[in-house]
Order: structure tokens, then sequence, then C-alpha cells
């Protein structure tokens, strides 16, 4: 492995606080890390606070962590109603498109992430309700997890951004089998790069938690990392075969994926590692994780969607 998880001049993995730029905790953005595609700022507001950005050549979606907010783009208005912390609900979020002009404010404060990818198409801001968002159980036995198809290929439109959130409990591997999309093989495997961005629950006692995530090179001179993360920490896959994120007994874990790629098909195709690929037909011997789903999404509701009431 490169000395401190490094591939030649660029860091892959951030610490807290090691990313930070002006009013976000985190910019990452193409050209920082080895990125050419997905950007992934996370925005700390006080209360009554207020942020402003152009969304440039890249679309958008505002997803609170904690918090809720409103969010404005060209006019349009969102209210976000948001969730405490990720360890307990499915958000809602808002999605703005490239050339728009975008506030976030938030009247109760919180903590927000702008997850951007660079794109041609110019689609119209909508709202996405919490409702929406499917929970979908990944996995069995100690590689189970919950993944939150916020905005998944299949789910939600966009032009080439993807992100979804995945839920670990304490103790469990994800991300796992170790798997890659770094080629574009139609129909076989997407080329995407990646951001993983996590969050750690506080045991009981309450401990500081912390995991660890791997990522072995799938080319000479790739990237190569074994990182110990925690709260507020990063980590960019722009190749490279990534798992497992291995979240540590009595912290749950969880991480905002951020994936975009060059080529018009959006699409998240993978290759698992030969090695490990065997584990997947495993899965079905095995139960499910009895602590998951940790939360579901609330249903829909019965008079005008949320899509109607804010469009």
């Amino acid at each position: 492995m490169a000395a401190g998880g490094r591939t030649p001049g660029e860091r892959r993995h951030i610490p807290a606080g090691g990313g930070a730029a002006g009013p976000y905790a985190l910019d990452l953005s193409p050209g920082a890390a080895g990125l050419r595609h997905c950007s992934l700022r996370v925005l700390p507001l006080a209360a009554g606070g207020r942020h402003r950005f152009s969304a440039g050549d890249s679309e958008w979606i505002v997803l609170p962590l904690s918090g809720g907010c409103q969010v404005t783009a060209n006019g349009r208005e969102f209210t976000l109603h948001g969730r405490p912390d990720v360890f307990t609900a499915v958000s809602d979020f808002a999605y703005v498109p490239r050339g728009a002009s975008v506030t976030v404010s938030s009247r109760g404060g919180g903590l927000f992430a702008l997850a951007g990818a660079r794109c041609e198409r110019r689609l119209p801001a909508r709202y996405g309700p919490a409702w929406g968002v499917p929970v979908e159980l990944r996995g069995a036995g100690t590689c189970a997890r919950q993944v939150n198809n916020v905005a998944a290929a299949d789910v939600f439109e966009a032009d080439r951004l993807i992100a979804v959130e995945v839920l670990t409990p304490g103790g469990n591997w994800s991300s796992y089998p170790p798997h890659k999309h770094d080629r574009h093989v139609p129909g076989e495997e997407s080329e995407l790069e990646e951001i993983y961005y996590f969050s750690l629950a506080r045991a009981a006692a309450g401990a500081e938690g912390v995991a660890y995530q791997r990522v072995a090179a799938s080319r000479p001179g790739g990237t190569d990392l074994l990182a110990e993360v925690r709260s507020g920490d990063a980590v960019v896959i722009p190749d490279g075969w990534h798992g497992p994120s291995i979240a540590a007994p009595g912290h749950d874990m969880y991480y905002l994926n951020v994936m975009a790629g060059p080529h018009p098909e959006r699409r998240w195709l993978i290759r698992d590692h030969p090695d490990f690929a065997w584990l997947r037909d495993t899965w079905h011997t095995q139960a499910t994780d009895p602590r998951l789903p940790l939360y579901e999404a609330p249903r829909a509701p019965g008079g005008p969607t949320e899509r109607e009431a804010h469009p």
C-alpha cells in the first residue's frame, strides 16, 4: 500500500476537517483527490443560517443529514423537513439542475450534504419526498446492511448523479464482497468514481465510533488504501476494488455514496472481486440481521402528494 493511503501526489482518505473550505466542513470537487466527475460538500448551518452557491456545470441534490431547511433554485422553493440524524430516519431532499442559482437556509440549523455530478442535460428542479426513497436490505448474516436508495439510477431521474445511503449495524461488513466499477464494459461494468462520507454512531457509553475502509488496486499504480475512519471522514475512490467497509462492534456505521462517470448511460454495474464473489451465493442460506432495518421510509400521504405540495 502506498504510504498514508496515497497514490502519487493525491490523498484518498480525508479525515474530518481535512477537506474543509470556506463555509463547508468538507469540499470535494472535480480536480481534488483524483476526482473528475462528482462532488460532495457538507454544509453546517447555524440556526437562521443561509448559504448561496451556483450549480455551475453540475447537477446537485441537497440532502439533510440533520435538521431541516429551505432550498430555493432559480426562484422555486422547496421545504425539506429533514431528520434528527442519519441513524433515525430517511430524509426528503431537493434536486437542483446545472446552471441554477441555489440558496439553502435553515431556521433551526443543521448539517446538509450537497452531492453533485458534472452533467450535460438540464433537468427541472424537483422535490424528493422521504416516502419515495426505497429502503433495501442487502446481504445477509454479518454482511447485512440497509441501503436508502435516495437517488439511485433506477429510482430518481438525474443525468449523471447517483447517490445512496448505507447503514451497517456494528460488527458487520459492508461493501462486501469487494467490487469495482472503474471500466466501461457495456452491459457488464460501469465507469463510476465514488465518494464515501462516514458517520459513526456513538456507543451507549458515549464512546466515539470507528470503522475501517479498504480499497485495493485494480490496475498497476491504482488506488491502494486501508484507512481507519471516523465521523466526518471521507474516502475518495476514483478506481479500485472497494470493500470491505467494517463497522466496529457497538457502533452502527453510516456512509453516503456519491457516484458519477463520463458516460451518458446512468447505470450502476459492478464487477465483484473474483476471489470473493462466491460470498454472494451464501446469503440465501443465512438470515438477515435482526437489527435491520434500522428504520423504514415513512408511508406516502393519503391526500395530495408531497410532490404536488412542493412542486
